[in-house]
């Protein structure tokens, strides 16, 4: 059964903090260590770190430069054989969900599930996984950090989350990953944590959006970038590609869509 770090960072949010502490502890597999990072809260925050610090193997409260900061910060002090990003607000599905994930050996560098979506403290929508993963998967961000084991190791292969980039460092990270740098994966059909949708990244398109572009242009070929502006004038893909035949044809309106432009260009 292998050691699983668990990171949880934190800034000014003491009600948050709690729900993830009260979450981690109800937790039936107990193979793991928890470190804190703490963004220099207020003494609230402080308080209920200091009553459960007994419970971290590691825990910091300092200023940092931004979420990916203090989440590599935690990465540099993790241990365990996987890394998992808990945040402060964000909760397991149940007691029982890393007794589940971990049941039978695992050995991928990346072994990820489905992400409860919440809002105003009720469930607004489901982000499931897939056992066999596109690089058009990965472009679109269905695997989710909240929902994702990660191999300590592969932080040392891949180098770390991105902090010149404030809200899609951990998308980039699996599109270097996964998407390109042929990572290992697997797909576990459990119901991972809920995850408060009321965060920055989810504020924020236009910085998403211009954090995304940054990225691709880093990455991805120009011929590939081209399929992606496609796939965003359809608009509909996040919904489509999680199912064989709406992907289907997906593909076909694509296909069309290019023809066509071909033929308006020649014009």
């Amino acid at each position: 059964m292998p050691k699983l770090s668990i990171i949880t960072i934190n800034y000014n949010n003491p009600a948050g903090l709690r729900l993830t502490i009260k979450s981690v502890i109800s937790q039936k597999y107990t193979n793991y260590e928890w470190i804190v990072i703490d963004g220099g809260s207020g003494s609230s925050d402080l308080d209920i770190i200091k009553q459960y610090s007994n419970l971290f193997k590691y825990w910091k409260s300092e200023p940092d430069n931004g979420i990916y900061h203090a989440m590599n910060k935690g990465t540099c002090k993790a241990q365990g054989e996987y890394c998992f990003f808990l945040n402060s607000g964000d909760t397991f599905v149940n007691e029982e969900v890393l007794q589940k994930v971990f049941a039978k050996e695992v050995k991928e560098d990346v072994i990820f599930g489905n992400l409860l979506v919440m809002l105003n403290n009720k469930v607004v929508g489901k982000s499931r996984g897939k056992e066999k993963l596109s690089f058009l998967d990965i472009y679109i961000g269905l695997v989710k950090h909240q929902a994702a084991f990660i191999r300590r190791d592969l932080f040392d292969k891949f180098d770390f989350y991105n902090e010149e980039l404030k809200i899609v460092a951990d998308w980039e990270f699996f599109l270097k990953t996964v998407g390109l740098g042929d990572a290992s994966y697997k797909y576990i059909d459990i119901d991972i944590s809920y995850f408060d949708n009321n965060g920055i990244s989810n504020n924020s398109e236009n910085l998403v959006s211009e954090e995304r572009n940054i990225v691709i242009d880093k990455y991805i070929p120009l011929m590939m970038q081209y399929d992606y502006e496609t796939l965003q004038k359809i608009g509909i893909y996040k919904v489509v590609t999680r199912y064989k035949i709406p992907h289907f044809f997906l593909r076909l309106m694509t296909k069309g869509i290019r023809e066509y432009e071909k033929r308006v260009y020649k014009k």
